[in-house]
């Protein structure tokens, strides 16, 4: 799945798994692609600019942390199992599958008060 959008001059291309080479060519010099699913696209482009999966850094109070997967920085955390921590720590008992979703509010405010932040990408 692919969805193409123009924010302030540059194109940004929503990225599913499945992103063949030959799509990725067809893309502008410039486009940004970011991922919405677990991994990362493979990067064939120089002229483009990619973005990490969701991902958090983890909180300060974590220790023996270094990188849950190889294509994110040191102490970083994707959304993924950040999720499965809050679910942990909330002691929430549901199951998000499908179109089944929790509340994004309520996840957000105990994703910061655990102490994990935005990641911030470099400009």
């Amino acid at each position: 799945m692919m969805l193409k959008t123009k924010l302030g001059g540059k194109l940004i291309w929503l990225i599913g798994d499945g992103l063949s080479k030959e799509e990725q060519k067809k893309a502008p010099k410039g486009t940004l692609f970011i991922p919405f699913s677990q991994f990362p696209p493979k990067k064939i482009r120089k002229d483009c600019y990619y973005q990490t999966t969701p991902a958090m850094m983890s909180p300060k109070s974590f220790e023996n942390i270094d990188s849950c997967e190889n294509w994110l920085p040191r102490r970083v955390m994707s959304a993924w199992r950040v999720a499965g921590i809050l679910h942990a720590l909330e002691g929430w008992n549901v199951h998000e599958c499908g179109h089944t979703m929790f509340d994004v509010e309520k996840i957000w405010e105990a994703s910061l008060q655990h102490g994990f932040r935005p990641l911030m990408m470099p400009s």
